[in-house]
């Protein structure tokens, strides 16, 4: 898992279940609105070449309105 945007959204965990199921903990960085793309990397070939991106989730981080 990777984070176009670490400012933004870090990822703090990734685990896979042995069902094949994965999941991600994902954390906002900081205080200001901003976009990220978290992307999920396929396994890497056995052979010379790049992993490729499986899976890409948008987020849009907006903070909360502070009071007072």
């Amino acid at each position: 898992m990777q984070s176009s945007a670490p400012v933004f959204v870090l990822v703090s965990g990734w685990r896979v279940d042995a069902d094949g199921t994965a999941h991600a903990t994902l954390r906002c960085a900081g205080t200001r609105a901003g976009k990220a793309k978290i992307t999920a990397l396929a396994k890497a070939p056995d052979v010379a070449g790049a992993a490729d991106g499986a899976f890409t989730l948008d987020i849009s981080v907006v903070p909360y309105p502070r009071q007072g």
